[in-house]
């Protein structure tokens, strides 16, 4: 079943992905959405070159998966980050 998301949501979701030391798992914890689901967001509203570049980039990439990260990285959040709590997106 696909979600459905408003533009802001799907922002932030792209952002937060295209985001290097953002791991998968944050935006699982933000919006319920898995990795697979991740990737199918980001296939279908970038450029199909800017998603292959985006594909390479992070495969397999410590940052982007938390179970790849060393022990001491554990931040997530971005400095544009601080207002969202949860899956709920505060106005800036």
């Amino acid at each position: 079943m696909q979600k459905k998301f408003t533009e802001r949501e799907l922002d932030r979701i792209i952002e937060m992905a295209w985001e290097d030391r953002t791991p998968f798992e944050a935006i699982t914890f933000q919006f319920g959405i898995s990795e697979q689901e991740t990737i199918e967001i980001m296939r279908k509203h970038m450029k199909a070159s800017s998603f292959r570049m985006w594909r390479k980039r992070v495969q397999g990439r410590k940052t982007k998966h938390a179970k790849l990260r060393d022990n001491g990285t554990d931040r997530f959040k971005c400095s544009r980050q601080r207002h969202i709590s949860g899956n709920k997106i505060a106005k800036r």
